[in-house]
């Protein structure tokens, strides 16, 4: 699986009533919650987010509160990928039930609308824009496995006798 994109470049301690404010969070339509991601941060930035995107972070990405429609936001408004130097422990590990990877690295060489490509093979993310390489923290190949089924439920409903709604 490898992954190419334009960045969206933010800093530190992005909480997740940045990532989707709670007054938002009372539905199970998730492409509403995508109209709203990241508004209180950048106005814009769900006009501007094209499928395939990659958000690009600081430190402690994700923390506040464990609501699982944050990382859901996100995904559903066409995001990719997100890279950042350290998240939440919870809201990494639902970025990766929900099959949004989440990605362990220096953020540092990367800008606003870079051109990236995720090699997780190689645990490598090429950076186009500056023709660089940046090593990323290699995932367990269960959550590799779990990403490359679109997510834990469909991880579990292939790998196991008995099915998860």
């Amino acid at each position: 699986m490898n992954i190419k994109g334009k960045t969206f470049k933010y800093g530190d301690n992005i909480n997740t009533d940045y990532i989707i404010a709670g007054k938002y969070t009372k539905t199970l339509d998730y492409s509403s919650l995508a109209e709203h991601v990241l508004e209180d941060l950048d106005e814009d930035f769900s006009k501007n987010v094209k499928a395939g995107d990659i958000l690009t972070v600081g430190e402690n990405f994700g923390c506040g509160s464990s609501r699982e429609q944050a990382p859901l936001a996100i995904k559903y408004s066409g995001v990719s990928a997100i890279l950042a130097k350290s998240y939440a422990r919870i809201f990494y590990r639902n970025s990766i039930n929900i099959g949004l990877p989440a990605l362990v690295l220096d953020t540092d060489q990367i800008q606003a609308d870079d051109i990236l490509e995720i090699l997780f093979k190689d645990n490598i993310v090429l950076n186009h824009s500056r023709n660089i390489e940046i090593p990323f923290d290699p995932m367990p190949e269960i959550m590799l496995d779990i990403l490359n089924e679109g997510g834990l439920v469909n991880y579990l409903n292939k790998n196991r006798d008995f099915k998860v709604e």
